[in-house]
């Protein structure tokens, strides 16, 4: 009896089908490709399956995120089709005599993961970056969650803090605090690489919560207070971070910048407020526009404006 032939999963049919296109040339290098709730809607998939083609398609080389337009044709395609081969990665190790360090892979995978975020950034969409196989990715780490808390802890090392720093608690904490929040505007995937209940044993993350603990040595204040601060302060960061890596991947995911999704609502907010049933709001919505830098800088000010009266309050200040 001959064995039953079970058919392709519905995100690898349609990742072909769209593949189709784009080896065919109907979808040119730099076309948008649909989003995935358009993947979703079209083909009567749920979200995490169109998630799945758009992953392959990049996997394939086929696709790529392009920040502002969402996931557009690979521009690489366009120059294999000039020359009959696939340009090499600019993460590649050059030559046949290097070999692939630890270095290539972290850097391979924050690069994928600046621009199309963490979801893509996979062991085998990174492999396929520095064109080996999936398996030369495990000599270096053991998974992705490692992965991630390695390329984590080397974007930290990014940031450079002088020792002692500027005088005075407030400069130092609001310091650290800038350079992270910059940081965080460079590598926007990096708030949700940290976790706080279990965090890793990550030298250059630890750098930045010793220089933080030094700060506030000095003041007073036990070993857990300056440790809840420390990590306070952390978290005030990412927190608002958080929402500029939201508004990056709807921008991604939709196309629609933030400026064009404000002036499309623009009519439907008028209507709301029209009726007088949210005066404060209205006025807020007339003479306001979302400010993320602008929250983060009235965020810390306040935040270190508390940790004062604390200090005023323990006689320390």
């Amino acid at each position: 009896m001959a064995s039953e032939v079970r058919p392709d999963p519905p995100y690898v049919r349609i990742a072909a089908e769209i593949g189709e296109r784009v080896r065919s040339g109907e979808l040119r290098p730099g076309e948008r490709l649909p989003s995935t709730r358009q993947i979703a809607a079209r083909w009567g998939v749920a979200v995490a399956t169109a998630t799945k083609v758009l992953a392959t398609l990049r996997e394939q080389g086929l696709a790529e995120a392009k920040v502002g337009s969402g996931t557009v044709v690979s521009a690489r395609l366009a120059g294999r089709r000039q020359t009959g081969r696939e340009s090499r990665s600019p993460h590649r190790p050059e030559g046949p005599r290097q070999g692939l360090s630890r270095e290539h892979v972290l850097r391979a995978g924050i690069s994928i993961a600046d621009v199309e975020g963490l979801d893509a950034m996979s062991m085998r969409r990174v492999a396929a970056e520095l064109g080996v196989g999936p398996m030369s990715l495990y000599r270096h780490v053991e998974n992705k969650d490692e992965l991630v808390a390695q390329m984590a802890d080397e974007v930290f090392g990014e940031v450079r803090l002088p020792v002692p720093g500027p005088a005075g608690w407030r400069a130092k904490l609001e310091l650290i605090s800038r350079r992270q929040w910059a940081l965080c505007l460079r590598h926007p995937w990096l708030p949700k690489a940290v976790s706080f209940t279990r965090p890793v044993l990550a030298p250059h993350m630890m750098r930045h919560t010793e220089w933080t603990l030094a700060a506030l040595d000095g003041l007073g204040l036990s070993l857990t207070t300056q440790m809840r601060e420390a990590l306070r302060l952390h978290s005030l960061v990412l927190t608002v971070a958080m929402s500029v890596a939201d508004e990056i991947e709807a921008e991604q995911e939709t196309g629609v910048t933030l400026a064009r999704w404000l002036v499309e609502q623009r009519a439907r907010a008028d209507e709301l407020f029209a009726g007088g049933k949210f005066p404060l709001l209205a006025r807020v919505h007339q003479e306001t526009t979302p400010d993320l830098d602008g929250l983060f800088d009235y965020s810390l000010d306040r935040h270190l404006d508390g940790f004062a009266a604390l200090l005023r309050e323990a006689g320390q200040a």
